[in-house]
């Protein structure tokens, strides 16, 4: 059974993206210009959504896809804004001249090698950047906030997932505080099939050169979806919520990447191993040979939709945070990456800083 999103009604929505159906007249931020930033606009858009506000740090993907926006959609009203989650007075300006009911937030750096290299980026943008939209979407009585996390959140190995588990944390805490009108919402799934940066136009980019195609250990597994599927049931789960949830989408059977990389070599005509060559390069600092929708703690009960499932969840525990996010914002703005990862690992004591290598 497919939930509807009209009982949300007219309301204003928020993508904030790294960046079913949708109301049927809605205001729409999007966070940056990311895969399922991008999509979920697009997803929106199909729905005459009354206005669209696109927020985005990074200047081409905002031109692009507003002007992507305005030709496909032209009753809709788009609006770019060029902007950036880590600054709270140009979100507190937003949220003040738009006044959006519903926020979506997919903003995020997530490339786990990257953020082991610069910790202090994961914080001030996956942790303080979520740590900033809630409170606003809190201060301006905005009626739901859905947050996009990811499986690297679940039993974390690296400074992303613990990043992304920490955000998890926020949203929760503030759908817990007195008064608060606003249903805080968090749906996690996995990798995405296309989007920037992920391995399949990584394998075909190497197969058009003649290889070698790389591969970091020949057992790494991925939960995969496509990104249509996964903005459409972000939508449906944001319509489900009533507060305090975190979705878990359904990603079906994970995917060996060594199959992943050997078929893609076939359906390019080629022979693996012969024509192209498979190289295993090791699994890459903070990498996990496989990923987890959740933890032992947490278990999953079915919901009308049947691609999504909720957690039923031990409460969040806010203890973990009580002094020490302004010390972790602190050692970012200084850069101090030994700090970052010892505070990252007493809020979230799950976080494996030495994961056995395969």
């Amino acid at each position: 059974m497919y939930h509807s999103l009209s009982p949300l009604g007219k309301k204003c929505c928020t993508v904030v993206a790294s960046s079913s159906q949708c109301p049927s007249r809605s205001d729409s931020f999007l966070f940056s210009g990311g895969s399922i930033g991008t999509g979920l606009c697009r997803q929106i858009c199909r729905y005459s959504p009354e206005k669209i506000i696109l927020f985005e740090r990074a200047e081409s993907p905002l031109y692009e896809i507003d002007l992507e926006l305005k030709k496909s959609f032209p009753g809709v009203e788009v609006v770019p804004a060029l902007g950036d989650i880590q600054d709270r007075q140009e979100l507190y300006k937003i949220f003040e001249q738009t006044k959006p009911d519903i926020v979506f937030h997919a903003a995020a750096y997530k490339h786990v090698p990257m953020l082991e290299n610069f910790p202090w980026k994961a914080v001030e943008n996956n942790i303080a950047g979520t740590e900033n939209l809630v409170e606003m979407a809190n201060r301006f009585h905005c009626e739901k906030f859905v947050f996009v996390s990811t499986d690297k959140a679940v039993n974390p190995t690296n400074v992303m997932g613990t990043s992304k588990r920490i955000a998890e944390v926020l949203v929760q805490n503030m759908n817990n505080t007195q008064g608060s009108k606003t249903s805080f919402i968090t749906v996690r799934f996995g990798n995405v099939i296309g989007s920037v940066g992920s391995v399949i136009p990584l394998f075909k980019k190497q197969i058009k050169d003649g290889g070698p195609v790389t591969v970091t250990h020949p057992e790494i597994i991925r939960f995969f979806m496509l990104i249509p599927e996964a903005c459409q049931l972000v939508l449906q789960a944001g319509a489900m919520g009533k507060g305090g949830e975190i979705f878990i989408l359904e990603m079906g059977k994970p995917v060996k990447i060594d199959s992943m990389a050997r078929d893609l070599i076939r359906f390019s005509g080629f022979e693996p191993d012969v024509d192209i060559k498979i190289e295993y390069t090791g699994l890459r600092p903070g990498e996990k040979l496989y990923e987890e929708l959740m933890t032992d703690q947490e278990n999953v009960i079915p919901t009308d939709h049947q691609k999504i499932r909720v957690l039923n969840s031990r409460e969040t525990d806010m203890s973990g945070l009580n002094g020490r996010l302004e010390r972790l914002k602190a050692a970012a703005k200084n850069q101090s990456s030994d700090t970052i990862r010892a505070l990252l690992k007493e809020i979230i004591p799950e976080y494996d800083l030495n994961p056995p290598k395969a």
